[in-house]
């Protein structure tokens, strides 16, 4: 006949038990999108105005509860809402944060407990759980790829000593060389009368020399 009724359901019955599936969402302003499947050749005008006006009631229904939890969205991300950064790096950079065999990057995801992805442009994604996360990463990869100035005071830690001079890691992983002319203003016979390896100095950039860092830590005061 032509008597008909239509259901609301979201639990799926109407798979097995109606002529028509019809699925419809979207806002309190509107539709946003539909999508029907139906076991006869077609539906009436009818059938498809009280369709639609159910689907608004149960719509609208849905949405008021969901506003009594959350009513706006917001406006910063949750604490532990997956995230991503984009990064633009030198393509010469590149090896550097990947290290030899991967172990460079390899160390920086596991610090940062970010996911970390390098196209051979240089653009680098960086995912995480947190803005922590992401930010530690990025913090980890300026500071292979950031160079130091000439004239600026860091600290760092002797790593090397060798005849003519001593060794010092410092600004991330990046070593530079302290000649032994330029550890103290007095005249110094062997390195190991000023620093020994692991002392933690003082040093200032003062030069680059075929791209090696040149060290002082008598010109720290200076």
């Amino acid at each position: 006949g032509d008597d008909f009724a239509v259901l609301s359901d979201i639990l799926g019955d109407e798979d097995h038990l109606g002529d028509m599936d019809f699925k419809v969402a979207g806002t309190k302003d509107g539709v946003t999108s539909l999508q029907m499947d139906i076991k006869i050749t077609g539906i009436t005008h009818e059938i498809m105005d009280q369709a639609l006006n159910q689907a608004k009631e149960g719509r609208d229904h849905i949405l008021n509860e969901m506003n009594k939890t959350l009513d706006s969205s917001r406006k910063e991300l949750g604490p532990y809402t997956p995230r991503s950064e984009m990064i633009k790096v030198k393509r010469d950079n590149i090896g550097e944060i990947i290290g030899k065999g991967g172990a460079t990057i390899k160390e920086i995801i596991e610090k940062s407990g970010a996911k970390i992805d390098i196209s051979d442009s240089g653009n680098v994604k960086i995912a995480g759980t947190s803005q922590e996360s992401i930010q530690s990463a990025i913090d980890l990869i300026n500071s292979i790829i950031e160079e130091p100035e000439v004239g600026q005071v860091y600290e760092g830690t002797v790593v090397k000593i060798m005849e003519f001079g001593a060794f010092v890691n410092f600004f991330g992983k990046k070593d530079g060389l302290v000649h032994i002319s330029q550890l103290s203003e007095e005249r110094v016979d062997k390195v190991t009368d000023v620093v020994n390896e692991g002392d933690i100095v003082k040093v200032k950039v003062i030069g680059f020399d075929k791209g090696k860092v040149k060290l002082s830590i008598k010109d720290v005061e200076a």
